[in-house]
């Protein structure tokens, strides 16, 4: 597995030449989501699968897929609202499920669950359920790692707080971009044997 630094700089070539629709598909998100949050089950309706698009488009990206199209694309999970909202739905109740017990588990557990959207958009063929669970098969062992590289994103958020809070709309990018980059690696070490049949 790569170093995080390496997988930092792997997301930021991605994001080379694509820094405006990435920038303009966040800004939307961020816009939506604001607005989608003051109305609690409309917005959990609406959040919940965009969150995922919103993954998504990033996922593309370190592909080197096109993504002249990002703003629009993240709305493409839409079109089967069932799945991604149900996988969506059950990957933030198992979440809340775990923060309830205590708030340790609960980030223990999201990290678990952290590849669920990147393991529904590859595997049309699960449910929610085995999608959440092929999650926690492939972040064995990564969790920590996956951990501190969050971390690592702290001074940037701290000077975007410092603009404002606008430095997030180029930050949230490339936190994005390196999940993407990090669930591709683990993608790749996983081996036939150890996937879900």
């Amino acid at each position: 597995m790569p170093r995080n630094k390496e997988i930092r700089r792997a997301a930021r070539y991605a994001l080379k030449g694509h820094w405006t629709p990435a920038v303009l598909t966040t800004l939307v998100f961020s816009l939506i989501v604001g607005a989608a949050g003051s109305i609690p089950l409309a917005g959990l309706l609406v959040i919940c699968p965009l969150e995922f698009g919103f993954m998504l488009c990033f996922l593309r990206l370190v592909r080197g897929e096109d993504c002249d199209e990002m703003v629009g694309d993240q709305f493409n999970v839409f079109s089967k609202y069932g799945r991604v909202l149900g996988t969506s739905l059950l990957y933030t109740l198992y979440v809340i499920l775990w923060s309830l017990l205590l708030v340790i588990p609960g980030i223990i557990k999201s990290y678990s669950y952290a590849m669920t959207p990147y393991v529904m958009n590859d595997r049309p063929d699960l449910d929610a359920d085995d999608c959440i669970h092929e999650s926690r098969m492939m972040m064995r062992g990564y969790k920590w790692k996956l951990f501190c590289m969050d971390l690592s994103f702290i001074g940037w958020a701290i000077l975007c707080i410092l603009t404002l809070g606008i430095g997030f709309l180029w930050l949230q990018p490339y936190i994005e971009a390196s999940h993407a980059k990090f669930y591709e690696e683990l993608k790749a070490r996983r081996t036939p044997e150890a996937k879900l049949d």
